[in-house]
């Protein structure tokens, strides 16, 4: 399970083997197919691939009204392209794209497309599946800000999959951070990106440049493969990398303690307070 299993599995997109996912109090693995089916109005996704998630046969009309037909929103083909024309003003686009197909919008508009699509069904909840990944750079910042203009004008919340720290850093309130299908870190993101206390974190963290120190900038570079997500190491996932592991790490899988208020991670060496960038550094001086 990596970050977008875990993101498609709360919506069940996937279906989770163990586990539960709660929504405003309801279990969501346990709902009926009906039951799911209204649970989706208020949950949805943007998906990573603008060019994959979009129906190239079905004009935009269809493809950001489809959430209006599935849950009965609008009773009129006319009542949804004026609905769905209006979003697309929201999104950046107007509606002399409605008629249009996905293959006459450059990338970022495809991802503004999939958005609204997103948005058409006013959902509570959306997942951001490495939205802006797939895009220039110039591209990622407009989408970005839009994000978050939505999020504050719709009262959204969203659960964003991003494997850039300095998107997580500008655009979330707390963060998890995942190492082979489990979290080892977590809390508010100022906190866990200024003082993170998992190795892997901390390993990171390094890689972001210091623009205040670039000279004493010293980026940890983890040994050896990723293993595979198939066979796992035993004990702490991470130790066949880790810079700090020791015997306990190999036998015993760590247990989530809490470091700060509302920050927690995963490692048997927290109380050491110890950072893998001055261990790397030490390692290089003998």
């Amino acid at each position: 399970c990596g970050k977008s299993t875990l993101g498609r599995a709360v919506l069940r997109l996937h279906e989770p083997t163990a586990g539960r996912v709660r929504f405003d109090g309801e279990d969501v693995t346990a709902l009926s197919a009906g039951a799911l089916k209204d649970m989706r109005r208020r949950m949805q996704i943007v998906f990573q691939d603008p060019y994959a998630s979009l129906n190239p046969r079905s004009t935009v009309a269809d493809i950001v009204g489809l959430p209006l037909r599935l849950h009965g929103l609008a009773k009129t083909t006319q009542e949804v392209r004026e609905t769905v024309a209006r979003i697309l003003e929201r999104v950046g686009l107007n509606a002399a794209h409605l008629d249009r197909y996905p293959h006459q919008f450059s990338g970022g508009q495809r991802q503004r497309i999939g958005i609204a699509r997103a948005l058409i069904s006013h959902p509570e909840f959306i997942v951001c599946d490495e939205p802006v990944s797939a895009l220039d750079v110039s591209i990622q910042a407009q989408i970005i800000q839009l994000l978050l203009e939505l999020k504050d004008e719709m009262g959204l919340t969203y659960l964003f999959i991003s494997h850039d720290i300095s998107v997580i850093g500008y655009l979330s309130d707390r963060v998890a951070v995942m190492y082979l299908g489990e979290i080892v870190e977590m809390g508010p993101t100022d906190d866990v990106l200024a003082r993170p206390r998992h190795p892997y974190t901390q390993s990171l963290m390094s890689a972001v440049p210091d623009v205040d120190a670039p000279g004493k900038h010293q980026r940890v570079r983890l040994a050896g493969e990723l293993p595979s997500p198939l066979d796992p190491p035993k004990g702490c996932k991470f130790h066949t990398r880790c810079p700090l592991a020791i015997d306990v790490c190999r036998r015993e899988a760590p247990i989530s303690e809490q470091v700060a208020p509302g920050h927690q991670a995963a490692c048997h060496r927290l109380s050491e307070d110890l950072s893998v960038r001055e261990t790397a550094a030490g390692a290089q001086a003998r």
